[in-house]
């Protein structure tokens, strides 16, 4: 979170950057994409984020728009905050980030509602039980002063104090700010003599209030001289001291003033920035001082940033009522020259045109400025964006007014420009609403269309009277006299639903497809892994036609899907690895095979490699002297490669002739080739290596990664003894014979040798011609920093001026700039790093931070940090993250104080891991902790570490020693914060102990007056009491819950509403539902849950014919394709209880919707329920009944696969596949599924005499096992310690993720199956 107040110095006006809105076109400007739609409140935004992933997302999207743009949208910003409250307990450091977020980052907020903001969230924030310490109230402050919010400093300090808080450095410098804004210099001296007392230092930021302060004053000659007393101080007046200045001769409109300061400030080699100037723009426009804006305006350079920083300004100047002001900033950017790549023209000022419909200004100056940017050719329809924006706002009256406009100068006004009025309106029911909207379009001359007509207007009428009433008016009245209209209308009117022209049915085929094309790749996927290689290669073409067919319907292949449809294919051409086996035979078995006459290659082979791994060279060169006539390959390149390591060069070209000779087409891999590259060039023969790497490419040796870094290390050697020939040579042979690409690592050498021999023209000309040459600017860091500390000023020029060429200008200035800091010329530095318009490289900035951390250079990283200061979109939490880690490394915890004061003035927001950082500095030097800070701790150990043990309780078996130890510190009267005690709570909750979790929270509330449970909490107590019965208890804290804005998890739903069925509460259920329907359902509940447990609580109240006629309904009334989930609940739990009565007359009606209505799913559900319950006879029967229950693939398929997962099932299982095999008409989709799930079990059951039958049986069936199945077979061999009778697959990593595949999609089908648990 470092950037989040980089403003620290803009008191009054706007740090740099805005969002664009990505409909405005101005794609060289945007920076962030601003989020589409309106504001939504507070009520409506609490539910939105569930999981700890998003809120960490969210986090990161708001740090990222600061340091980049630096603003933030109140709609982003109170998602944070409601996600915070929700979750539970805020962090010092969340509410630190939420904090410092409500002042000028909020530039489209007026100021009073940014500071009433920042009031609500600092009590609420409060009130969930945050630790605030003097970072929060100095945030606090910096917000009041941003906010020109009048506030007592007394007051303020008093508050610190009674909240045990004390003040620092920093309050008191930002006390003295907000005594100077008011012009209270006495009430500012009392403050600054309090420092001085203290001996507190008063650094630049103190001298610049007080120049405010006496301006404001009215005592200018006083707040001039206060930058003499600042020289006299040993502190030079910077920017912000100028800036000041300004503002002060600004808000008094003395431009002649204004004027001498700036040349007082060019003179003292002061730059001040455009956004520096624009804070004096917005003093004039504050001041009414509004003519002389044109003139600050004009002295502008529009620097690398000026739109953002411009953007913010006129985003603030319209918040601030001086929209007028705001477009005469606007119309200083620049315009694009030429059209976009779409064609588009420009389309500059929508953020402009955005806020002033959102601040709701007049229409007359809309229109004004709508007319001056289309006259100026900077957009290309600025009345219709307007429309837009007025439309998404909800604002009917400004946007009828615009569409009166654009129709007096003859732009079309169409029906859907209404829709966005209407829509509201008839979600409200708004029959009032609805018909302005109709009078507007009456007076505009706008016919209602069908689908205007349907989808619009008449859903908001009570009845179908009304409606009709109003279709006849609008018929009469919008001229709709096609004849389909006039058929159409009656029938739509007939249907109170007007599902005629409802858009579900789109939808229902957009669905269809989405199902289809996930059927299609699944089915693409088995297909071709059931095929063989050469069955893929004989069927090559009809695949591709297959593919381009589907590529026509536009069915997209999922991503998973396709990797594993690759990895199939990329299998076929692919030759299986073979195993080599690593044993060392001994020698007297290599003599026994040569006695006895067999071939002694393989065994000679693996001596030789046990001999070279264990670099026994001369053992090795014997034995291959001894049997040279049965040497193989792979044992002269072991030997080759083990002489090259012990650098006897002329015995690996020895070998390598004797190999050249027995097979003159065999070659040595890469690796073995360059390494005796690099053996020859160590004993500098050349010649001899430049021949061998030509060999290389003679023979088309493939150069591999390792090979490559060995070239590297080669090449490196010879540039280390400055041998520039040698590099040169081998770089030109290597990249002219295309062994491998030229890279920045491979091109360095050839500097490094120049380096070596201080010839830095020489290395300079280098690195000029492998940009040229290659693309690459190898140590060019290392050339300038020679350049600067010889001072060659002409050579220096000249690389400048060529990395600028070739690079850019920043990558210039970044070169020159990190080469100042190396050779410590800090002063130049400055003065790069300032240079207007230039950005934060964060790759950069590491680089050389990593560099003095691992130096210990701490003066050199301190001065980095520093003038990166105000870096555009530098990372300043991780600049200081370096600073402290260099601290730990020193073990400087007075610095790493500092430190921490430094970020505080800075406005930084710390990131956790910077927080712990510091605190462990603090820690391991005795010095007391300024701020909360999370302790991450493995064990329970002691009350003291009570608060890490309640944090990995849910992994340990913790609980009763932290309750114990919990409940003697409420004895001895101590008490911790809330994160502790609610961690228990949840802990007791998970094992049960509802008791104990009730008596810690209160003991909880004793002591934090507001404590509450959090969602996750609640959801483990409505879990706890469904178990134990207590469901109405359960119901009042899923209430509770709802209404303290907290998401119940899905697990805590379903258990509450599964014991409301077993009580037979069906009201329960139903409110239940309805709670859950008006959340919007983000719980994404199976609607079958409902209707299964009122099912339930019928069978239990004795009213069966009403449960069987609630659930047939739910049956026959699904359309084909999209069949109910599974009742095997209802099924189960009758089962359970044993009522004969209800079984039958759910199995009468099970039979009778498979029967007439060919819906097959309860019979399914029914005969899986009655296998698991061991009732085989009555499943029989229920087969012979309805046989085409054996033919429900899917259901049975998943069924059989979670029998075979489950020991001890094996002749269950095959006794269930019999049963169902008798009764099926698919006997061939059978046999490979019933066969691999029986392999399957008697792996699990470890069962090698079933394995052996099933493995006949298999092979007299001719059906072939897949490579899964043969491994588990294979193991059951080995674990018995037989021989496997079969050739065991391998496993490749190609294979296993192909694997991989098979599993996630035999998962899928298993997810499917109808046994759920409802």
């Amino acid at each position: 979170m470092a950037a989040l107040l980089r403003s620290a110095r803009l008191l009054k006006c706007l740090p740099s950057g805005l969002c664009l809105w990505p409909y405005a076109g101005l794609r060289h400007y945007a920076v962030i994409p601003e989020q589409k739609g309106p504001a939504k409140d507070e009520s409506s935004l609490g539910v939105r984020s569930k999981q700890a992933q998003q809120f960490d997302w969210a986090l990161a999207k708001l740090d990222s728009s600061v340091r980049r743009t630096g603003r933030v949208t109140k709609t982003l910003l109170m998602r944070i905050f409601h996600d915070i409250c929700r979750t539970g307990y805020p962090s010092g450091n969340q509410a630190l980030l939420l904090l410092r977020s409500c002042g000028s980052l909020l530039p489209e907020v007026p100021m009073a509602e940014r500071s009433e903001l920042a009031r609500h969230i600092w009590d609420k924030l409060k009130e969930l039980g945050a630790s605030y310490d003097a970072s929060h109230y100095n945030a606090l402050v910096k917000v009041f002063l941003q906010n020109e919010f009048k506030f007592s400093p007394n007051e303020f300090l008093a508050k610190m104090e009674a909240a045990g808080v004390q003040p620092n450095r920093v309050t008191y410098q930002r006390l003295i700010a907000a005594y100077c804004n008011a012009g209270d210099i006495e009430g500012a001296s009392t403050i600054l003599g309090f420092m001085k007392s203290k001996d507190l230092p008063i650094t630049e930021a103190v001298f610049n209030s007080l120049v405010t302060g006496h301006a404001r004053a009215d005592d200018m000659e006083s707040a001039v001289s206060i930058l003499s007393v600042m020289k006299g101080a040993g502190i030079e007046p910077g920017p912000d001291t100028y800036v000041a200045l300004l503002n002060a001769y600004a808000e008094r409109g003395d431009m002649e003033k204004i004027r001498q300061t700036l040349e007082t400030a060019g003179s003292t080699d002061i730059s001040l920035m455009d956004r520096d100037l624009m804070q004096v723009v917005f003093s004039l426009a504050k001041a009414g001082y509004h003519q002389h804006v044109p003139s600050i305006v004009d002295l502008m350079r529009h620097e690398r940033g000026y739109v953002p920083d411009a953007m913010n300004l006129c985003l603030s100047l319209i918040t601030q009522g001086h929209e007028d002001t705001a477009f005469s900033v606007l119309k200083t950017f620049p315009t694009l020259q030429q059209e976009n790549e779409s064609g588009d023209s420009n389309n500059l000022g929508n953020f402009f045109l955005r806020h002033c419909v959102n601040m709701n200004k007049p229409v007359e100056k809309l229109a004004r400025y709508c007319q001056e940017l289309q006259d100026s050719n900077c957009h290309a329809a600025p009345l219709q964006f307007t429309l837009y924006c007025c439309l998404e706002a909800k604002n009917t009256a400004t946007a009828l007014e615009l569409m009166k406009i654009m129709k007096e100068q003859g732009q079309p006004i169409r029906p859907h420009f209404f829709w966005p009025l209407l829509m509201q309106h008839v979600k409200d029911r708004n029959t009032v609403g609805v018909m302005e909207v109709m009078k507007g379009m009456q007076e505009l001359g706008v016919p209602a269309d069908v689908e205007t007509l349907s989808n619009y207007i008449l859903p908001a009428f009570p009845n179908v009277a009304v409606a009709l009433g109003i279709s006849c008016f609008l018929l009469l009245t919008s001229n709709l006299t096609h004849p389909s209209v006039c058929f159409y209308l009656p029938s739509l009117v007939s249907d109170p639903s007007f599902s005629a022209l409802d858009l579900s049915n789109f939808r229902t085929v957009l669905c269809c497809s989405v199902s289809l094309s996930n059927g299609v790749s699944y089915f693409l996927y088995n297909l071709i892994d059931s095929m063989s290689e050469a069955e893929v290669q004989a069927q090559e073409e009809k695949l591709r036609q297959y593919f381009n067919q589907l590529k026509s319907m536009n069915i997209v292949i999922p991503v998973n899907i396709y990797r594993g449809i690759r990895n199939l294919l990329d299998s076929y051409h692919v030759p299986e690895l073979i195993k080599v086996s690593s044993d060392s035979p001994s020698t007297r078995k290599l003599a026994e095979l040569k006695a006895e006459g067999k071939p002694v290659g393989p065994t000679l082979k693996q001596l030789i490699l046990s001999l070279c791994s264990e670099e026994k060279l001369d053992a090795a060169l014997e034995l291959k002297s001894q049997h040279a006539a049965d040497m193989a390959t792979g044992g002269y390149a072991a030997l080759i490669h083990l002489c090259c390591r012990h650098n006897n060069v002329d015995e690996a070209l020895k070998l390598k002739g004797e190999l050249s000779h027995k097979d003159p087409s065999v070659s040595l891999d890469s690796t073995k080739s360059i390494a005796l590259v690099k053996a020859l060039v160590k004993h500098d023969r050349m010649e001899e290596a430049v021949d061998l790497l030509k060999e290389m490419k003679e023979k088309d040796v493939s150069v591999v990664d390792t090979a490559v870094t060995l070239l590297f290390h080669t090449l490196n050697a010879a540039a280390l003894k400055g041998d520039v020939a040698a590099v040169r040579q081998l770089q030109a042979t290597v990249f002219t014979l295309g062994l491998t690409k030229p890279t920045a690592n491979l091109c360095s050498p050839l500097i490094t040798a120049h380096l070596q021999t201080k010839d830095l023209s020489g290395a300079l000309d280098a690195a000029m011609e492998c940009q040229k040459q290659y693309g690459h600017l190898p140590r060019i860091h290392d050339v300038i920093c020679g350049l600067v500390e010889n001072g060659d000023t002409e050579l220096l020029q000249k690389a400048m001026d060529f990395v600028s060429q070739e690079r850019g200008e920043m990558t210039m200035l970044y070169n020159l700039f990190f080469a100042f800091m190396q050779t410590g010329r800090h002063r130049e530095a400055r003065k790069i790093i300032e240079t207007p318009g230039l950005r934060a490289r964060a790759g950069r900035l590491q680089w050389y931070a990593e560099k003095c951390v691992a130096a210990n250079q701490m003066e050199s990283l301190e001065s980095l940090v520093e003038m990166t200061a105000k870096l555009f979109e530098c990372d300043r939490d991780e600049m200081y993250h370096y600073l402290l880690r260099l601290c730990k490394n020193t073990n400087d915890w007075r610095k790493a104080e500092a430190t921490w004061t430094k970020m505080q003035e800075e406005n930084v927001i710390p990131r956790e891991r910077t927080l712990r950082l510091l605190a462990d500095i603090l820690r391991s030097n005795g010095q007391e902790v300024p701020f909360e800070v999370i302790v991450k701790c493995s064990s329970y150990v002691s009350c003291s570490c009570l608060v890490c043990a309640c944090r990995s309780l849910f992994h340990s078996s913790l609980c009763s020693e932290a309750y114990s130890e919990l409940k003697n510190m409420d004895r001895k009267g101590e008490a911790l914060g809330p994160s502790p005690y609610s961690a228990l709570i949840r802990a007791l909750l998970a094992e049960g102990n509802m008791e104990d979790a009730l008596e810690v929270q209160k003991i909880a509330t004793t002591h934090i007056p507001h404590f509450k449970l959090n969602d996750i909490a609640n959801s483990l107590l409505i879990i706890t009491q469904a178990k134990k019965n207590l469901t109405k208890d359960a119901l009042a804290t899923l209430k509770s819950m709802l209404q303290a804005d907290q998401v119940p998890s899905k697990l805590s739903i379903t258990r509450l509403v599964q014991s409301l069925g077993s009580h037979g509460d069906i009201a329960g259920i139903q409110d239940v539902e309805a709670l859950m329907k008006g959340l919007g359902n983000p719980l994404n509940l199976s609607p079958m849950m409902f209707v299964n447990n009122t099912a339930i609580a019928r069978i239990k109240n004795g009213d069966l014919d009403s449960a069987v006629e609630g659930l047939e309904a739910i049956y026959t009334s699904a359309g084909e394709g999209s069949q109910p989930a599974s009742m095997a609940f209802v099924f189960r739990k009758v089962l359970e209880e044993k009522n004969i009565t209800a079984l039958d007359k759910l199995s009468a009606m099970a039979e009778r919707l498979a029967n007439h209505f060919a819906s097959y799913g309860p019979a399914s559900d029914l005969f899986i329920q009655l296998m698991d319950a061991g009732m085989k006879e009555e499943a029989k029967f229920m087969l012979a009944r309805c046989s085409a229950v054996a033919e429900q693939r899917e259901a049975l398929v998943s069924y059989m696969s979670r029998l075979s997962r489950t020991p001890g099932q094996l002749c269950f299982l095959a006794l269930s596949l019999l049963l169902i095999l008798s009764f099926s008409f698919s006997l061939n989709f059978f046999d490979w599924v019933c066969l691999t799930v029986l392999a399957r079990s008697t792996a699990l059951d470890n069962d090698l005499a079933s394995a052996k039958a099933l493995y006949q049986q298999m092979q007299s069936e001719g059906v072939e096992a897949d490579e899964l199945c043969l491994k588990r077979l294979a193991k059951l061999y080995k674990s018995a310690g037989e021989s496997v009778p079969f050739t065991e697959p391998p496993v490749s990593g190609r294979l296993g993720l192909i694997k991989k595949n098979k599993t996630a999609y035999s998962e899928r089908l298993n997810s499917k199956c109808l046994y759920m648990d409802f």
